[in-house]
């Protein structure tokens, strides 16, 4: 959400953005994203490979030439000594077969944790674009 808010912000933007879900619950991430729901019963919602799969899965729901995905944990409560407050999971994928996924541990309140997340995901997406 905030990273489309960020990018619909930019006036013009309605030529490179195609579209966004948000997939807060498991079930929305399945049938929406086609997360494996084994992936969800081995590895969680907040892992790498949930990232991968929803970037992958928003690629091909959109048809578009990159797709970003977040994942994460913002607090204040929910955190756990393995996937603590703060932990998020931020995936790209491209229509070349390209998926690269951030894992990423920020400081502070719920609001600083998703503005770092919303951060990496737009850089993630400057790099994928200049790398082709």
């Amino acid at each position: 959400g905030l990273i489309a808010h960020r990018l619909t912000n930019i006036a013009g933007s309605s030529a490179y953005v195609i579209g966004g879900v948000i997939t807060y619950a498991n079930t929305a991430k399945m049938s929406l994203l086609k997360v494996r729901e084994e992936t969800l019963a081995r590895v969680g919602a907040v892992s790498e490979q949930t990232a991968r799969e929803m970037a992958q899965g928003a690629l091909k729901l959109f048809g578009v030439d990159l797709a970003l995905s977040v994942t994460g944990i913002a607090g204040p409560g929910g955190g756990t000594p393995e996937k603590p407050v703060g932990l998020a999971y931020i995936g790209a994928a491209t229509r070349s077969g390209r998926v690269q996924v951030i894992r990423q541990v920020s400081p502070g309140d719920r609001e600083a944790i998703k503005a770092a997340s919303a951060d990496t995901a737009l850089r993630l997406a400057l790099t994928m674009i200049a790398e082709g």
